[in-house]
Order: C-alpha cells, then sequence, then structure tokens
C-alpha cells in the first residue's frame, strides 16, 4: 500500500517568506508531508529544476456578469476557470452583480447556477452592491456575511452602479458591524460624465479619448474621498485596480496614518499605457478599461507599489469582451463614441506569467513576493488562508509547478478562453506554469487543461483578518 497519492519531487518550494529544496507527499486532496525520501506514491511528479509555488490566487475576476443591454460578458465560469487554470491559478474570486431591485438572494441563487458543474478550479464569490435599500443593508447583508460572503465591493462611477456618498458610508456601517471587507472601485463619476460630454462635442469620440475622460485627478480625488469615508466609519478598505502614483500616494499616506487601507493593482498597469489605444479605426478598444492605462511613470509607481508593500495584492481584473463582436467592444454604440464602448480586458491566465517575467525574471520582486502577491495575500485578504495560498502540511495541494527559464511569446491560441484576443498579443516571457493542481489532482499540464469540469468548488470563507466586527472588538476589552 503506498504512502501517498502524489508525491512531488526534486523541486524548489517557495512560499511567501522561505524558499527551500523538498518533496511533497499529498493524500486525501491535502499536502500530508514535506520533506526528503518520502516513501512511495502512485503518482510521482519529477519537478527537477522547477518551482514549485502556491497555486495562484486571483480574487479579482469578472466571468457571466450582466454587462447591459445588447452587450455579452465573453467569459462564463466554465472557460473563465479553465483559461485561468492554463495560467497556474487554482483559486479566483468572481464577482456576483445586483441588479437595482434585485435582493441580494436572488442574485447569488442566479450566480451559483451560473457556476454549478462549470469550474475547473475552485471559486468563491464577492457580492456587488448596487440597490443599498433598507432591507439590503438590515437583514440580507448582515446574513450573507455569516454565511461566508465575507466581502463586497461598491462602485463610484458607472450607471446603474455608482452609489452616493450617503450609500458608501452606509455599506461600509454594515461592514463595520459584521466584520466584512469593502473593496471600492474609486472614480468620480460626475466628473467622467462631465469629461465625456465635452470630449464628444469636440468630436472626440476615438477609443483613446476614453484615457482623456478618465484622468488620473478623477481616481485620485475618488481614492482620497473613499479612504475618508472608511476613515469616518473606522472600517478597512481595498481600494482595488490603482493606476497611477496619486492614487497610490493616498493609500501610502492613510497606511502611514495607521489606517486600514489596502491596494491593489494589476498588469495592465505594469505593461500597457494610453497609447495603446491608439490603434486605427476601432483596434483601440481592445485595450479599453477603467481605470485606463496611463503612462511610463505611472508604471513605474505601480512598480514601487508592489516593491514597498502599498499593493499587497496583485490581480487581473480580468472583465473579459469579444473583440470582433457585435455583442462585445463593436456594439453597435461603440462605433460612434468610446463612451459605449464595453469597460474591461482579458487577463486572468497571463497575470501570474507577466508578473513573474517583468518583476522576478528582472530583478524588480524577489520570488517570495511574487507569490505573496500572486496567492498568499489574497488568501489572508479574503478569508482564505491557511487552507489556500500557502505550502505547509494540511493546506489544501493547490500548487503550480513553474519552469523558471522557459520562453512564451503570449498569443491568444494559447489561452484557452472565450474572447477573440489578448492585449499581450506577441509579448514575450520568460517563466511559465507547467502544471496546476487543485486539491491534488492535476488540472492543466503543459498549456492544456486536463482537469474534469465541475471538479472545481465552491468556498465558503471566513471572514478577513483585516476586519473585526464590532462585537468582536467590544468582547477583547
Amino acid at each position: 500500500m503506498t504512502q501517498f497519492e502524489v508525491i512531488i519531487r526534486g523541486g524548489t518550494v517557495a512560499t511567501a517568506s522561505d524558499t527551500f529544496a523538498c518533496d511533497i507527499g499529498i493524500r486525501d486532496g491535502r499536502i500530508a508531508a514535506l520533506g526528503d525520501a518520502l516513501g512511495s506514491a502512485d503518482n510521482v511528479i519529477d519537478a527537477a529544476g522547477k518551482l514549485v509555488l502556491p497555486g495562484g490566487i486571483d480574487s479579482h475576476v469578472h466571468f457571466a456578469q450582466p454587462s447591459g443591454p445588447d452587450v455579452v460578458m465573453a467569459d462564463g465560469f466554465e472557460s473563465g476557470t479553465r483559461s485561468a487554470a492554463i495560467g497556474g491559478n487554482t483559486t479566483v474570486l468572481p464577482f456576483c452583480l445586483q441588479e437595482k431591485g434585485q435582493s441580494l438572494r436572488e442574485a447569488l441563487k442566479a450566480y451559483h447556477a451560473e457556476a454549478e458543474g462549470r469550474c475547473y478550479i475552485d471559486v468563491s464569490f464577492h457580492l456587488i452592491i448596487a440597490d443599498p435599500t433598507t432591507h439590503v443593508l438590515g437583514q440580507e447583508l448582515p446574513a450573507l456575511v455569516e454565511d461566508g460572503y465575507t466581502s463586497f465591493k461598491v462602485f463610484m462611477t458607472y450607471e446603474g452602479l455608482a452609489l452616493s456618498d450617503r450609500e458608501m458610508l452606509e455599506v461600509m456601517a454594515v461592514a463595520r458591524e459584521t466584520g466584512a471587507l469593502v473593496m471600492v472601485h474609486a472614480e468620480n463619476y460626475d466628473a467622467i460624465r462631465f469629461l465625456t460630454d465635452r470630449l464628444e462635442r469636440l468630436g472626440k469620440t476615438a477609443p483613446r479619448y476614453h484615457a482623456t475622460s478618465r484622468p488620473i485627478p478623477v481616481e485620485r480625488e475618488a481614492t482620497h474621498r473613499a479612504i475618508s469615508l472608511a476613515e469616518l466609519v473606522d472600517v478597512p478598505v481595498m481600494i482595488v485596480h490603482v493606476s497611477n502614483r496619486q492614487a497610490m500616494d493616498e493609500i501610502r499616506r492613510a497606511q502611514m496614518k495607521g489606517l486600514k487601507v489596502y491596494g491593489e493593482t494589476c498588469p495592465q498597469y505594469l505593461v500597457l499605457t494610453e497609447r495603446d489605444l491608439e490603434g486605427l479605426n476601432m483596434e483601440g478598444a481592445k485595450y479599453v478599461c477603467s481605470p485606463p492605462p496611463r503612462d511610463e511613470e505611472s508604471q513605474q509607481a505601480c512598480w514601487e507599489g508592489l516593491q514597498q508593500g502599498v499593493f499587497s495584492v496583485f490581480s487581473s481584473d480580468h472583465c473579459p469582451f469579444r473583440y470582433n463582436d457585435p455583442r462585445g467592444k463593436l456594439a453597435s454604440k461603440g462605433r460612434t463614441s468610446f463612451r459605449w464602448v464595453p469597460n474591461g480586458i482579458p487577463g486572468v491566465a497571463t497575470r501570474l506569467p507577466i508578473l513573474f517575467s517583468e518583476g522576478v525574471v528582472r530583478g524588480r520582486i524577489d520570488l517570495n513576493q511574487f507569490v505573496a502577491l500572486t496567492s498568499t495575500s489574497h488568501a489572508k485578504t479574503y478569508g482564505l488562508y491557511p487552507r489556500k495560498g500557502t505550502i505547509a502540511v494540511g493546506s489544501d495541494a493547490d500548487i503550480a509547478i513553474w519552469d523558471p527559464a522557459r520562453k512564451v511569446t503570449l498569443r491568444h491560441s494559447l489561452l484557452a478562453d472565450a474572447c477573440d484576443y489578448t492585449p499581450y498579443e506577441g509579448r514575450e516571457v520568460t517563466g511559465w506554469p507547467v502544471l496546476t493542481m487543485v486539491r491534488g489532482r492535476v488540472v492543466a499540464r503543459d498549456g492544456e487543461v486536463v482537469g474534469e469540469k465541475g471538479y472545481g468548488a465552491y468556498l465558503r470563507r471566513e471572514k478577513s483578518p483585516l476586519a473585526k466586527p464590532l462585537a468582536a472588538e467590544a468582547g477583547a476589552k
């Protein structure tokens, strides 16, 4: 009788804190032993010359999300989790969007139905609060936090999603009382509408003017305001997809004051710029996302934020729309103005290779920082640690084996999503995940998905250690 179901042998293991040579024994979907000469196994995986890392956790992705009339998001749970597995991810956290007039329970029931039986890797849901009614705030949200939906997102922009300052304060107050974590999309909606109207009157409607309509002060002001509202309520907040130095400095100042303010950035802010939106005809629509890519100085600032710990998580903000599709980036209204181009770009499969290549290989961050930014900090922030996000006895055997020297030219054909392009087409990266394992089962190997659709499980999450409910604090005094 074999001692383990799987042994990963001969690799270099890296966690957020350590790097060491070690074999890994896996039993019943969990890591059962770390060491040398672990004995026998039904399946021995040779990882000699490879890096053995915790599977990536992408805590900011959009799958199967309602996107407005005549617009359809490219990826549902099947294609989205398939692509994530190709890119070395073992867990993703997409958003369940509450639409106006809809209860949160109704939204969750529909979203679970979208995911059921379709996932290749594990998933958990954030909530998007678009209609914070008295019932939602007083009954649904507190109950759902206790049910394991321990993080929710609020928007300061977009028609039908933007909350007023008062509404944000009400949502934050519930988070404060229940111990939930609030994520904030920080852009000033009124300023964007004002600038968009002016640009359209001047006939400046090409995709490149999307960036002009959302300049850095729009993001900086909203970031400052979101932090100020959170300070009033004394609630932790995560400012998501930060794109520039000025917004980052608002977060840094809050952190230096001792406020519980956290930051996230994404690949598009490290390697793309607003010039990418200048493609001929509507080609620039492929790069329309919010906030938009900025300039080289902003790229450098985002790298500094990763290096210095201002940003604790690195996510993809995978929000895919097909380009050559009348229900995607070329929706009929999109042909007349950037205003109507669906906001978002694909990136769940390319997040890890881009950060590894541009960060670890080029010496901007070390391997342990890479693990923290792409896996461990996500698990700790969103109530999944230590089950997820590390290589330790008792943790789920969620593992990505990397060939650190493999050079790959990014092509959409490699990524196994349902989009029809990647904004990173033709970019060469060094370092590639050659095997992805979820709870002891190989789900992707050498660029091919080999796992079973439906194997991915829904994860009920604990409350974030970053957020403590009022009752817990009162009991500690």
